[in-house]
């Protein structure tokens, strides 16, 4: 096989438009754009065939930079860490699969994450290029992950998130609150703080909406059932940190702890436990159940009918 036919990573490329530069080649020039990326990795990147053009055509480092050009080129991790954990599928047909995803396992490539992802590994394991996450979950949440299969039903099922169709259900331990009346529902507003990665509750109209029900309240840490209503980035953990009872493990809320590594004997006690929904191409009733467990001695129960939402 020559080098430039050399098989992609299982992970889309990203895209680059060639912005205006005096760089006499393209190597030159991504060089410069990028200055963390050694040119021997370029170069490495190149010969494999990893540098394509917008018709997946292998380009040369030595071609001419092309103001305008659209390049495609493949995100590559030097010693990305290895997450020992697997996903499940639970359901896979030609239009959707539904993946039980561990804790620590991003759902899609970012920052030191490449091959090491849900996407990348589903990818790998079915040879469908074309799957895509139809929600995210937190890299240290555990549970239930929608993909879409194929384009042409694509938007049918993100119509489902977009239009409040689907129904949520999410697990957490944390510290009891026996001075609350439950079931009980938090809305708040919520936007980015400090620092950038860290969502907080600021005054004005309310964004976020959450129901929490008790399923267990014996022991010092209760089991709570979350459904959130809205989607917003770190909402769950917002809202039980705002009550006085932080997810455990959750090294975020309510102040950052810092951690020199992942410590994969105190995963995050969150869990995406199930998905129910009419599905929009068929009018069937589906309804998935993660089987993780959160905690030692609690194991997952059916999908939990609606109460007050």
């Amino acid at each position: 096989m020559h080098p430039s036919e050399s098989i992609p990573p299982a992970v889309a490329p990203s895209r680059l438009q060639l912005p205006p530069g005096d760089w006499s080649c393209l190597l030159d020039g991504l060089c410069a754009r990028f200055p963390g990326i050694a040119r021997e990795q370029w170069l490495d990147r190149f010969s494999r065939g990893l540098v394509r053009d917008a018709q997946g055509r292998a380009l040369a480092a030595t071609q001419a930079w092309q103001v305008g050009l659209e390049i495609r080129y493949f995100r590559e991790v030097a010693d990305e860490p290895v997450i020992p954990f697997s996903e499940r599928i639970v359901h896979h047909d030609a239009h959707l699969l539904v993946v039980d995803k561990p804790h620590f396992l991003p759902v899609a490539p970012a920052g030191r994450f490449v091959q090491q992802t849900l996407l990348a590994r589903l990818v790998a394991a079915t040879g469908n290029r074309q799957l895509v996450p139809l929600h995210r979950l937190d890299r240290l949440t555990a549970g239930l992950v929608m993909f879409s299969a194929q384009p042409g039903s694509r938007d049918a099922y993100q119509r489902l998130f977009r239009e409040r169709r689907i129904e949520k259900v999410y697990e957490a331990r944390a510290a009891a609150l026996p001075a609350l009346q439950f079931p009980l529902q938090r809305q708040s507003r919520l936007q980015p703080g400090e620092p950038f990665f860290r969502m907080a509750e600021v005054p004005g109209t309310a964004n976020s909406e959450t129901w929490i029900e008790v399923i267990d309240a014996t022991g010092p840490a209760w089991q709570y059932r979350l459904r959130p209503v809205t989607g917003r980035k770190h909402q769950l953990r917002v809202h039980m940190a705002a009550l006085g009872a932080p997810i455990l493990g959750d090294d975020l809320y309510p102040g950052c702890r810092p951690t020199a590594a992942d410590d994969y004997a105190r995963p995050l006690q969150l869990l995406a436990r199930g998905l129910a929904f009419t599905d929009p191409l068929t009018g069937e009733a589906r309804q998935f159940s993660s089987t993780r467990l959160l905690a030692a001695g609690q194991g997952p129960g059916p999908f939990p009918a609606a109460e007050g939402t």
